[in-house]
């Protein structure tokens, strides 16, 4: 146990400069404050990335999850910063030498939402007319609607959330709607924009999506003991299986792999259903496990390895290795 008084008044907390960045960075600020009597100040540092920097290209294209967290690591390992915040689907399962994931906190609603255009009278994705493009950027998004709904068009749109929107709204855009993560529009009070929620049977959302990951020095107690203080149970048990499960398949942002968890806190039980899809939607496979938990980092991994190993039985890694970098460009 850490001896509170070792447990610096400060902290510094760093995260990427764009507006949902920040209000994490700010959410948990407040929580190591309202935890953590002996802290009494938490400065914020926003630092623009690679990934922020260039938003003309799809990030697969051009170097993935890594482009949201070198900048940041950088400073943390400078010992400029104390902890860095990530959204968690944007950390690489496997990070540098010299830095661990610290802790995961509480999950908002993991599940990716239809944003229609403003005035839209459409209630689902079936009622679409023929055609209609849906704005996203995620190959992961678009294969799984690919699947379901053949007639429609997928392009691509960057940019922060309300550059996004004012590109869906606007009167000129080609876009009949934009595909989301729900927790990104409630964390920054824009829920009113969702039309609705897509859930497993027709959207797998997306490795660590809606939490939180907090990113440490490797061998940093004091730092870890913060952590340990500020962590959620059910999103670090829900979350090291999504991300064991990637790891395993050896995917990244770049591949269609989907995941939908859910912990019984009663009967201490974890199941993960996962499918991996072709880019094109014409292959499809999915599979779930079921495990007690009772060693949390050994089991969850344990679950995303099993997990895994059934996909692969399915075709998985067939489908993983046939996709070529122009099959997403």
């Amino acid at each position: 146990m850490i001896e509170s008084h070792i447990i610096p008044s400060t902290l510094s907390v760093g995260g990427r400069s764009s507006a949902l960045a920040v209000i994490q960075s700010e959410h948990i600020g407040s929580l190591i404050l309202s935890k953590l009597p002996e802290v009494t100040n938490v400065p914020i540092t926003k630092l623009k990335t690679l990934g922020d920097n260039v938003l003309n290209k799809p990030l697969y294209s051009f170097g993935g999850k890594a482009l949201w967290t070198k900048e940041l690591e950088d400073k943390l390992a400078n010992r400029e910063l104390d902890i860095v915040v990530h959204s968690l689907k944007d950390m690489p399962t496997t990070l540098p030498n010299g830095f661990i994931l610290g802790a995961i906190t509480k999950r908002e609603d993991p599940s990716d939402c239809v944003v229609l255009k403003a005035g839209s009278e459409y209630k689902s994705l079936k009622e679409l007319p023929e055609g209609s493009i849906i704005g996203t950027s995620s190959v992961r998004r678009s294969a799984q609607l690919r699947k379901l709904y053949p007639t429609l068009q997928f392009q691509s749109v960057r940019g922060n959330l309300l550059t996004r929107l004012r590109k869906l709204d606007d009167p000129e855009s080609p876009f009949a709607c934009i595909i989301l993560a729900t927790a990104g529009l409630v964390r920054q009070n824009l829920g009113h924009r969702i039309s609705f929620t897509l859930q497993k049977d027709e959207m797998y959302h997306a490795v660590g999506q809606g939490a939180l990951g907090l990113e440490i020095r490797k061998h940093d107690h004091v730092m870890q003991h913060v952590c340990n203080i500020i962590s959620d149970h059910e999103a670090t048990v829900c979350c090291l299986a999504e991300r064991s499960l990637m790891r395993s398949l050896e995917g990244g942002c770049s591949v269609p792999i989907g995941v939908e968890s859910h912990y019984n806190h009663e009967t201490q039980e974890l199941t993960v259903h996962g499918c991996v899809i072709s880019v094109d939607g014409s292959k499809f496979v999915e599979a779930s496990v079921t495990k007690k938990i009772e060693d949390v980092q050994m089991d969850a991994n344990e679950v995303g390895i099993l997990l895994s190993a059934e996909l692969c039985k399915l075709g998985a890694k067939e489908i993983l290795e046939s996709i070529r970098f122009e099959d997403i460009h």
